[in-house]
């Protein structure tokens, strides 16, 4: 049976120690390392050996009496989230583990929406019981008021297989059929087995242990239980489906793509699809564990892997029949622009950038060609100096980059009609888009309305790529379009005269003519704030949500303690945390999460600081071109509409 295991953890909680014991109660390394050591089997890049966290999400390989384990070490660190989350698209079961002196804390809670959004079965595993502070009650407590009440501390609750009391009322108490029976005629050992195991899958139960992985207290008991109640049902006889999870160049440069096999089964020299009907031939099969791996001839059903012959895969791609779905939370809200210390022509630098993108795509590399620069979306300043290592260390380049910008966008607040016409000589497209304010956070939809007598099918399923196939800037700050539904009303194309391209002029200059007669507003990113501090300290965390032009809800208070949640921008409170640990001596906890975008609370500062000129953007135009007497020539936006074919 093949199992994917993700490892998750706030930083500094003891994932990667806990991981290194599983590796080596079950002989897949033939001794322990340690963080502080740098000698941990799966941190074994040297920027998180210096840096004693955990930065890429590595796998180990084991095998367990019957089961053959994928294990995922993910980061802790908010920084690199992203990559947490990529992994966690791939998993069967997640472990969070959870600190017993310092119990729930904001990362945790952020790594547990989205297990929970995934739908990934999870257990909690409450390590560093051995520390001075450690209550492993107080954590339990922590659990059950703040991620969820449906757990129960497994840690002793099997005696040579069969349940103890209270877990078999457990589990009754949330099945009525296993109620019914209990009632009836009592325990049953493999009917309660069975059905935990499919309730745990349902994401019903989260079994929760405690021990402490450094001192090897309580892991080894974990993954016996743990393989008893886990199961998985991959079929190797089903039709080939699969995910791509990550992409890595190796120390040759060869582009690696790390696969989640899903039904089916591959082999060298298969020709498979993926992606956007990408078709090419796997020329190696390899099982990594840690930075070594081996070759394989044929892989099956619930396994992880890499193969190298895909050379346009992507993260988030569907291999075989499954289709390509890339939806994260974790979305960085920041920008910088990499400065070259040495003599280095941007340009040439880019193709190491992209190497860095294919590897994780929410660094979003954005090439300015008028200005000749490189800028790129993070999550915060740890990312960043990572990346001057990871730069220098792999392409022998001196970089720094600019302090971050907050990543803002563009929408509107009216319906308006845009309209573009594209015919110089020899070439003809109009295009009419109807653009209406879509709901906040979802993005650019699609729609057509075009009669086939005016547009062919291919031509309007044309004007959509077009509408859809780039981020359209706005007229304020020139910033990204976002949260709008646009409807292709009409359209016309000339048998002789229409050529490729034709239309994609069209389309945005009939995007840009309607943004030019709607009413456009800017926006910002905003964090989910949750914040923990003792009652007293309560006030001073209002008043400075207030002043950061940030909303809270009423405060909820447990014992001596307040916790306060609301939203507030990210431009405002990215650097409270730092406030927060000062005033409450460290003992305050923050949880910031992307809430999405909303209206800025200082937009007619941030768009005069900006200072973008919608005129004298090369890239954007509103102005139609219309053919006369043989020559093509430009028509102002306010002028174009009355002179478009399709209205006369």
């Amino acid at each position: 049976m093949n199992k994917t295991i993700g490892i998750l953890a706030h930083v500094d909680a003891g994932k990667t120690t806990f991981s290194e014991q599983l590796l080596y109660h079950t002989k897949s390394i033939k001794q322990r390392g340690r963080v502080d050591h740098q000698s941990a089997f799966l941190d074994n890049h040297a920027i998180e050996k210096q840096r004693g966290i955990t930065v890429f999400a590595e796998q180990g390989l084991f095998a367990y009496k019957n089961s053959t384990y994928y294990l995922i070490d993910t980061p802790g660190h908010v920084d690199f989230s992203p990559e947490m989350e990529r992994a966690i698209q791939v998993m069967d079961y997640a472990i969070v583990i959870i600190s017993a002196v310092e119990g729930v804390e904001g990362h945790t809670e952020t790594v547990w929406n989205i297990l929970k959004k995934h739908q990934i079965p999870t257990f909690f595993f409450i390590n560093k019981i051995g520390r001075t502070g450690a209550d492993i009650a107080a954590v339990m407590k922590e659990i059950k008021d703040q991620l969820t009440e449906d757990t129960y501390d497994f840690t002793e609750a099997f005696h040579e297989g069969d349940m103890d009391e209270g877990l078999i009322e457990f589990i009754a108490e949330r099945d009525e059929e296993i109620l019914d029976q209990y009632m009836e005629s009592g325990y049953e050992p493999d009917l309660w087995l069975r059905k935990l195991q499919h309730m745990i899958n349902a994401t019903q139960i989260t079994p929760c242990f405690y021990g402490s992985a450094l001192q090897d207290i309580g892991v080894k008991d974990f993954l016996e239980i743990f393989d008893l109640i886990t199961t998985t049902n991959y079929k190797n006889t089903d039709p080939l489906r699969g995910k791509v999870y990550k992409v890595r160049y190796d120390e040759n440069g060869t582009r690696v793509t790390f696969l989640k096999i899903l039904s089916g089964q591959i082999a060298v020299r298969d020709e498979i699809n993926y992606g956007d009907d990408f078709r090419e031939k796997v020329t190696q099969i390899r099982k990594y564990n840690g930075n070594q791996y081996e070759q394989v001839n044929v892989v099956y059903a619930g396994e992880l892997i890499a193969v190298i012959g895909l050379s346009n895969a992507t993260i988030g791609d569907g291999v075989g029949a499954l289709k390509s779905v890339a939806h994260y939370e974790m979305v960085p809200t920041l920008k910088s622009r990499v400065v070259f210390e040495d003599e280095m022509n941007p340009r040439e630098a880019l193709a190491y950038f992209r190497m860095l993108e294919a590897e994780d795509p929410s660094l979003h590399v954005m090439w300015e060609e008028k200005l000749q620069q490189i800028h790129l979306h993070v999550m915060g300043a740890i990312q960043l100096e990572v990346l001057v290592e990871m730069v220098r260390e792999r392409f022998s380049l001196n970089i720094i980059f600019e302090r971050p910008e907050i990543l803002y966008k563009e929408t509107i607040e009216s319906d308006t009609i845009g309209y573009g016409h594209f015919e110089p000589l020899r070439h003809y497209a109009e295009v009419h888009l109807q653009i209406q304010p879509g709901e906040r956070n979802s993005g650019i939809l699609f729609e057509s309305k075009c009669h086939t007598d005016d547009l062919n099918t291919g031509l309007q399923h044309l004007v959509g790529q077009h509408v859809m196939e780039r981020e359209h800037h706005g007229l304020l700050t020139g910033s990204p379009l976002t949260d709008l539904k646009v409807t292709l009303l009409t359209g016309r194309a000339h048998n002789k005269h229409t050529h490729g391209g034709d239309f994609r002029e069209a389309t945005y200059r009939a995007v840009r003519q309607g943004l030019e007669k709607a009413e456009n507003i800017l926006l910002e990113p905003y964090y989910h704030f949750k914040i923990k501090v003792d009652i007293e300290q309560m006030g001073r965390v209002l008043s400075d949500v207030q002043a950061a032009s940030g909303r809270f809800d009423a405060p909820l208070t447990l014992e001596d303690k307040a916790i306060i949640t609301g939203v507030v921008p990210v431009a405002t409170f990215m650097e409270y945390s730092t406030q927060l640990a000062s005033f409450t001596h460290g003992k305050g906890a923050i949880s910031l999460t992307f809430g999405g975008y909303e209206r800025c609370h200082n937009w007619s500062e941030i768009i005069e600081k900006i200072g973008y000129d919608k005129n004298a953007d090369p890239e954007y135009t509103s102005s139609s071109i219309f053919c006369a007497k043989g020559q093509g020539f430009t028509v102002k936006w306010d002028e174009a509409e009355e002179l478009m074919h399709c209205l006369k």
